[in-house]
């Protein structure tokens, strides 16, 4: 599902953060494999809470990366802010297209948060329920978006002479990034067979359970998904960007070194065997273990609320993604304080990547892949 999309052959996923882009060259014939790839810092000030603020200045960085990189210029770039809701709606079969969007259009009203009017709006049929005792019914994902925030995001990829093919949710991309390493139940599909099933009209119910995905980046971007089915997605402003933030203000740093001393430190070694200026390494450790206990509370939070919905699918792990899953402890730390099982997962698209750039990358592949 994207806001907007057209066909093409490799396409580059783009994820935009308020630190760093990264950009992965994805192509699928016979498989899934990527190309070139470029991950770039950028500037404080340009992005923030995953919003463009300056778009002329993002359009520049991005031309550099691509040029840098010898990317091609076709992308499809993800958006994870409190602008975009997504909803799943449950309504009558119907078979037209035209008449799905026009009763989507007429529920949306009551459960989209926004003026509709100021919104792009898109939908995916994804499920059909079929009851003895009554009309056959459907599953609906829509997703709605202020106008104005993909404009930002338009202008700056124009700004870089950079050929939009497709605005996607960026938790729809994680997951198609990672579903395949969860277990699954059944008979298994290849990425190709479940689009080709799909492209000649199939219509398909994920079975087995649910996990709660989560990439760790400048904000926590969360997914509840069954197999490849979304559920439920949410945003939650604060992320790796807030730990680094509170490190940088306690110690004077700028957010680079910040960023580098809370990789630096971790949540694993006792803080008198890591190198370093004691002070900032215990700074580094309490500002890190502080983000935790934040980031527990609010995958506790969303799971909970996930849960409270009519019709939930129980929850039976979480698979963590992101630039914060190269944080040594950091997984396990979650993992005991939430109760769940937290399984750190790579796309192998990207195996042969060092760690800390596949984990970066994970969302940008996941948005090259769209169906």
């Amino acid at each position: 599902m994207q806001l907007s999309a057209k066909k093409t052959s490799n396409v580059v996923g783009l994820d935009v953060e308020a630190g760093s882009i990264a950009a992965a060259e994805v192509s699928v014939n016979g498989s899934a494999k990527v190309g070139k790839t470029g991950i770039a810092t950028l500037v404080p000030g340009l992005s923030r809470e995953g919003e463009v603020v300056d778009a002329d200045a993002l359009g520049a960085a991005l031309k550099d990366l691509f040029a840098e990189n010898k990317l091609p210029r076709d992308v499809r770039v993800g958006v994870a802010n409190q602008r975009v809701i997504v909803r799943t709606i449950r309504m009558p079969f119907l078979e037209k297209p035209e008449e799905i969007e026009t009763a989507i259009r007429f529920q949306a009203q009551d459960q989209v948060a926004m003026p509709l009017e100021q919104a792009v709006l898109d939908w995916q049929v994804v499920g059909t329920l079929s009851d003895d005792d009554g009309p056959k019914q459907m599953d609906v994902v829509v997703v709605a978006a202020r106008r104005d925030m993909v404009l930002g995001i338009s202008q700056a990829l124009k700004s870089a002479g950079l050929r939009p093919v497709g605005i996607d949710v960026a938790a729809f991309g994680m997951i198609r990034a990672l579903a395949g390493s969860t277990p699954q139940h059944g008979p298994q599909m290849s990425y190709e067979e479940r689009l080709a099933q799909r492209h000649d009209g199939g219509l398909e119910n994920d079975q087995g359970p649910a996990h709660l995905f989560c990439n760790l980046g400048d904000v926590t971007n969360l997914a509840v998904a069954r197999g490849r089915t979304c559920l439920f997605t949410r945003v939650a402003s604060f992320g790796m960007e807030g730990i680094a933030q509170r490190l940088a203000e306690r110690r004077g740093l700028t957010l680079e070194h910040a960023r580098q001393w809370i990789g630096h430190v971790g949540l694993e070694r006792p803080v008198e065997e890591i190198d370093g200026d004691p002070e900032t390494v215990v700074a580094a450790r309490e500002s890190l273990a502080e983000g935790a206990s934040r980031l527990a509370d609010e995958l506790r939070t969303s799971l909970e609320f996930y849960g409270s919905q009519e019709g939930a699918v129980a929850v039976e792990g979480i698979v963590a993604c992101g630039p914060g899953t190269v944080i040594s402890g950091l997984g396990e730390r979650l993992q005991r304080d939430l109760g769940y099982a937290v399984q750190v997962a790579r796309p192998e698209a990207l195996g042969h990547l060092p760690d800390e750039d596949a984990a970066r990358l994970t969302l940008s592949y996941g948005l090259g892949l769209a169906e």
